[in-house]
């Protein structure tokens, strides 16, 4: 029998991604998202259905008669809205998620946290790099702060209802077509800097919330994904010199190894990023 997951913010750069590495691996898919174009029209091989997640009835519709959610809907930055929408509108749609799929019995959540819960952007130097999951939490911005808080409210509700929670605290997603600007970046490793030139590939973005959903995990967990290397043409030791000079190295780095470090996803879900811009540009 076929499982059907539900797709929040299906529309997006990762959901579009998330829909099609479902269907490809046989899944069905309940596509929902605030923002159009609806229907057979939304053009992603499923149709999608208008959901305002803010509001819990149309939040518990979203996830109805399916086993498990992706959930992606989000104001995806700062800077979109003015900073107490940004905080409201995430948090009140991550707790209406997560209860409906307490209300409903969904057997997983797998959820779009973010990097920026580890203290980005890095105006104030990290405290050590690789930075990994225990420099979490430090929000330095209202949506920070919405992925900290959704954090602690996945924790709760998984202990109420026995669902596992997975959470991907996702680098910056870079669809294909986005490599034809990483070129620009090589210049000046500043302009990089805020996430220690961090990305992910929507693709691998896709796989780790598959995994998410497929691995044996118990409680809320909650893990780094970031690609295997950093954005850039410059080794990852002289980029830190050059930049957070002092900064505590807790390991000797590959050289081009990522400063997001991606062991515990390794480990919890078995992610290993198989994409690049190295193999695009």
């Amino acid at each position: 029998m076929t499982e059907t997951v539900a797709v929040t913010g299906a529309l997006g750069k990762v959901g579009r991604a998330v829909v099609q590495d479902l269907v490809a691996h046989g899944y069905g898919v309940h596509a929902t998202d605030a923002q159009g174009p609806f229907g057979e029209r939304a053009g992603i091989g499923v149709d999608v259905m208008r959901a305002d997640l803010t509001d819990y009835g149309q939040a518990v519709e979203a996830l109805a008669g399916c086993t498990a959610v992706v959930h992606l809907a989000n104001i995806p930055q700062p800077g979109m809205e003015n900073p107490a929408d940004t905080l409201n509108r995430n948090l009140a749609a991550n707790d209406n998620v997560f209860l409906a799929a307490q209300r409903l019995g969904l057997r997983k959540v797998a959820w779009a946290s973010s990097e920026t819960t580890l203290g980005l952007p890095f105006e104030v130097p990290p405290r050590y790099a690789p930075v990994d999951e225990a420099h979490y939490p430090h929000p330095t911005t209202t949506y920070a702060l919405s992925k900290v808080l959704s954090e602690d409210v996945a924790a709760q509700v998984s202990a109420w209802s026995g669902i596992p929670f997975v959470g991907l605290r996702l680098s910056n997603v870079f669809p294909v077509e986005a490599y034809a600007r990483v070129r620009s970046f090589h210049g000046d490793p500043a302009l990089r800097r805020w996430n220690l030139w961090g990305y992910i590939d929507a693709r691998d973005a896709a796989t780790a919330f598959r995994l998410a959903l497929e691995a044996e995990t118990t409680g809320s967990q909650n893990v780094i994904i970031a690609a295997a290397d950093t954005i850039m043409d410059t080794p990852s030791a002289e980029l830190l010199a050059a930049e957070f000079p002092g900064v505590e190295v807790r390991r000797e780095l590959g050289t081009y190894e990522t400063l997001l470090a991606i062991d515990a996803a390794r480990e919890l879900l078995g992610f290993e990023p198989q994409h690049s811009w190295r193999d695009e540009v």
